[in-house]
């Protein structure tokens, strides 16, 4: 049986499952994509983000 074939009867058969798989497999983009977007962003801009400068601005209770 073609790798197609079991792929079609698997995912693709019936309605439900198609609309499940579409909408778990968009969900996992998003959630990957924002994760991998934000991990560049603080690459990208290390250094000069307030999470990054906190320390010299803002001083502790205890100070």
């Amino acid at each position: 049986m073609p790798l197609s074939t079991t792929i079609y009867n698997t995912f693709f058969k019936r309605n439900s499952i198609y609309v499940a798989t579409v909408f778990s497999a968009a969900f996992a983009f998003g959630i990957s994509f924002d994760s991998g977007v934000q991990s560049f962003w603080d690459k990208w801009n290390q250094g000069k983000q307030w999470k990054d400068i906190r320390h010299k601005y803002v001083q502790d209770a205890e100070e």
